[in-house]
């Protein structure tokens, strides 16, 4: 029988970039039971003295997560960061806007910040640009960056913490060109506002970097004007711009679900396109990159009310608690494939979000916590993606899609490090058998072991039993004596599974 065909080319010398270990962060924002019942329950079984899950944490590790992008999210931009700092006793709930849920006000920046520096995870901190502004953004890096001797910084000490946190990244505001958002403000209003937040920012700590808001999604009506009159304000000023995206199966469509990662593709070209205009005028040699921020797959469609229609609620509610598929997962691995591909200009990535919320983690409220499909994909590509991102040379059959036009049946991604680890990340998104060809003239290609993740056909249901049964039947070992062929003159060809993901590690030489 005579499967489809695809060719990858392959050679030591042709490198993207550096895969920046922030590539697989996630994201925490207080929406839902991301934060209560989700990394923060005291009185759980396996809750710390802080009132932290041992087991959300230990998940955390195996995940792979590098960095925490925190408070929001839609969250951040109606939140006084001040009303969530000293005594819990002593805090007051609130009314959260952005998800209409009375906020207990229980965790906030030195709870969220020594977890994430007990757990050896990076923060990526938000400030409020929706309802507040310069100051407020201003006192919150000196609060958690400054020395003792000023207003903010001594609230800190006040309050139990005597070091400076030191954080690093800071987001200016979430969201601004999207209507939804409270405070949302034109691509005008919020580029001036950000380069002055920006600016009083690092007047406050000159090491720091930062995110601008870049457009919510590659659809938005602003998308691409929104990127330009933003950075013209923030160029000099900003890092990184923002980018937003989430995927889903609609109406059955299959197809255009499994080429998502082509849709992440062009988006990333378009807003990197856009970020380099912005230096051509201004005959700048800088070169800004991006904080994919955002990321996931999300059926935002079909199975979210939208939050104008959420009731107030409180006590943590369960929203947005999407359960995912072995389809899911392949599309999340694909997604994954598409970053690596951008190595050099996507140095950061969050998974929206760590746990219940969209996530690869779920619990239940003084349970277990488990493992969603999604999460073995991104574990396995943050446990190998090493080094430095190969620029492999793709040639497959495409197909027709509706909502992305033609998209290759096959895509790769490689990575190797300095000591000739290789890992080779490959996604058949056809419902047939392909053979892929790996070229690699001028270099040794060993690959040792592999794993794979099935895309199913049954609908997910919530609970760890669908969980474990998707792992069972989806997520498995790679025979790599029956799917890797060696071939004579530098080549190995890889039987890839119909609708797969998969993930192999082993070791490149020079011939």
């Amino acid at each position: 029988m005579t499967h489809p065909h695809a060719r990858v080319t392959l050679h030591p010398d042709f490198r993207v970039g550096t895969v920046d270990r922030r590539l697989f962060g996630s994201f925490v924002e207080h929406l839902g039971r991301a934060v209560y019942t989700g990394i923060y329950e005291p009185g759980h079984p396996t809750a710390d003295e802080h009132g932290f899950r041992r087991d959300v944490a230990d998940l955390t590790h195996e995940l792979g997560v590098t960095i925490l992008r925190y408070p929001g999210g839609n969250f951040v931009s109606n939140y006084r960061w001040e009303d969530g700092v000293g005594p819990a006793r002593d805090r007051k709930p609130f009314l959260d806007l952005a998800w209409r849920t009375v906020e207990p006000n229980l965790v906030g920046t030195d709870e969220f910040l020594q977890w994430a520096e007990r757990e050896g995870v990076e923060p990526m901190m938000a400030v409020n640009l929706g309802t507040r502004g310069v100051e407020a953004a201003a006192a919150l890096v000196e609060y958690c960056n400054g020395e003792a001797g000023t207003r903010w910084a001594d609230l800190r000490i006040a309050n139990g913490r005597t070091e400076p946190y030191g954080v690093r990244l800071w987001c200016l505001g979430n969201e601004m060109d999207g209507p939804w958002q409270i405070g949302h403000k034109d691509a005008h209003e919020y580029g001036k506002l950000a380069a002055e937040a920006g600016k009083a920012m690092k007047l406050v700590d000159p090491a720091i970097s930062l995110v601008v808001c870049g457009s919510s999604a590659m659809d938005m009506p602003t998308f691409g004007e929104w990127e330009q009159t933003v950075l013209s304000y923030t160029y000099d000023l900003v890092d990184h711009i923002s980018m937003h995206a989430y995927y889903e199966e609609h109406d059955g469509d299959r197809a255009s679900f499994l080429g998502s990662g082509t849709g992440m593709d062009r988006f990333i070209r378009r807003v990197v396109a856009s970020a380099d205009a912005v230096a051509a005028r201004r005959r700048s040699d800088k070169q800004i990159t991006v904080s994919f921020d955002e990321w996931n797959v999300w059926y935002l469609d079909s199975r979210f009310p939208g939050e104008s229609n959420l009731p107030i609620q409180r006590d943590a509610p369960r929203i947005i608690e999407d359960v995912y598929s072995g389809l899911d997962a392949v599309v999340v691995g694909d997604l994954l494939v598409t970053l690596l591909n951008h190595a050099d200009r996507v140095p950061v990535a969050c998974l929206a979000q760590l746990v219940n919320v969209i996530a690869p983690i779920m619990t239940e409220p003084g349970g277990e916590a488990w493992r969603q499909p999604t999460f073995h994909p991104f574990a396995t590509t943050a446990r190998l993606a090493r080094g430095e991102a190969l620029d492999l040379r793709v040639e497959a059959p495409s197909y027709a899609t509706a909502r992305h036009g033609d998209v290759p049946l096959v895509t790769a991604a490689a990575t190797v490090d300095d000591d000739g680890a290789l890992a080779v990340f490959l996604t058949n998104r056809g419902d047939e058998v392909v053979e892929v060809e790996v070229a690699h003239a001028g270099a040794v290609v060993t690959l040792e072991q592999g794993r794979q993740m099935l895309a199913d056909r049954e609908p997910a249901v919530a609970g760890p039993e669908h969980a474990a049964k998707v792992q069972r039947e989806c997520w498995s070992t790679v025979d790599v004596a029956r799917a890797v062929t060696p071939g004579s003159g530098g080549s190995t060809t890889i039987r890839l599974a119909p609708e797969s993901w998969t993930a192999f590690e082993g070791r490149l030489a020079r011939a």
